[in-house]
């Protein structure tokens, strides 16, 4: 059966909401909020566009994410594979979500709201790291802010270091590549130079 309306969706999901899962939400950044944000090491940046919905990691040291103000947080755009889908989303439409996750921490936060790109040399100066300053960053504006129970960090295991995978067992990205592209692209020297590769061009 297909769910298509929202009366047939409301009738599978009718038990009252109890009072926690709305008075939490905030349309500016709390300080207890704050602190999530500057404890977070890792995030996931959702936008959408005319080509569709993107979902991209953004990872840096702990409150890489900048408070400027209760309506304002500043996410710097760190080097990456230069594909840009999520900028790309953000000049045709400014809409925006976050997710920040903590390392041993159950709660997540979200954020939703709408950001412009900002070039400014002296903003992008401010978040220089290793003498190597971001091209350019997301200013977002908060429309509404709030953490998220932890039954699903709690069911995925996920900071359970029994629950951690063996990367040997997966594929690498350079077999995913040259199965992709019949060995043109890829293989175990990508696999081989990437750590290096990436030391180069972290910043």
């Amino acid at each position: 059966m297909i769910v298509d309306s929202l009366a047939a969706l409301e009738a599978i999901y009718h038990a009252p909401l109890a009072p926690a899962s709305t008075v939490k939400v905030a349309d500016s950044v709390t300080p207890d909020y704050a602190a999530l944000i500057e404890a977070a090491p890792f995030a996931v940046l959702a936008t959408s566009g005319p080509e569709g919905l993107d979902c991209s990691p953004r990872g840096d040291q702990p409150g890489f994410v900048r408070v400027a103000d209760p309506r304002t947080l500043i996410l710097p755009d760190r080097r990456g594979n230069n594909r840009i889908d999520s900028l790309r989303n953000v000049v045709r439409d400014p809409r925006v979500a976050l997710l920040f996750l903590i390392p041993g921490s159950g709660t997540t936060l979200r954020v939703n709201g709408q950001a412009v790109i900002s070039a400014d040399p002296d903003l992008l100066d401010s978040f220089r790291v290793d003498g190597h300053a971001p091209r350019t960053a997301l200013v977002i504006t908060v429309a509404a802010i709030y953490f998220q129970c932890a039954r699903a960090i709690i069911r995925a295991r996920l900071w359970d270091p029994e629950s951690r995978v063996d990367p040997a067992t997966l594929p690498t990205p350079g077999a995913i590549l040259a199965a992709l592209t019949a060995g043109a692209v890829g293989g175990e020297r990508y696999d081989a130079e990437w750590p290096e590769r990436a030391a180069k061009t972290m910043w």
